[in-house]
């Protein structure tokens, strides 16, 4: 809410006008792809995940960190494509994400992926004391 009241004061709404301008050729071009495959297979974040602001950072730190994790899933807000996102690993004692996209209306198929990769039991989740 308080990105959204900054940049409806700073830019006047221009920059949600060019991204509304976008969404039919970013959907159109996941189409294209899902034309030819039943789901898109890719990481939630195209990074490990980072490590939390500073207490005492500034909010332009703190908003720019979350902002920072949205590069493959903010596509989808604008298109409509259904996704889901899943743990497949660990890196740095940190949960990797696993996205699964589909065709618009087409939830069936994507439930259906992340269920499979889920019975594939690769996934075991963080090592914990209470957990061998």
């Amino acid at each position: 809410l308080l990105f959204g009241a900054h940049m409806r004061q700073e830019a006047n709404g221009s920059t949600y006008a060019k991204a509304q301008n976008l969404r039919g050729t970013i959907r159109a071009a996941y189409d294209r792809i899902l034309d030819r495959f039943d789901v898109i297979a890719m990481p939630t974040l195209p990074f490990t995940a980072p490590l939390l602001p500073k207490a005492g950072s500034s909010l332009e730190e703190i908003v720019a960190a979350g902002l920072d994790m949205e590069g493959n899933t903010a596509p989808f807000d604008a298109t409509g494509h259904p996704a889901i996102s899943l743990p497949c690993g660990m890196c740095r004692n940190l949960p990797v994400g696993l996205m699964f996209v589909g065709r618009h209306f087409d939830e069936r198929n994507v439930l259906r992926a992340a269920a499979s990769f889920e019975r594939l039991g690769l996934w075991t989740g963080p090592k914990t004391k209470n957990r061998e």
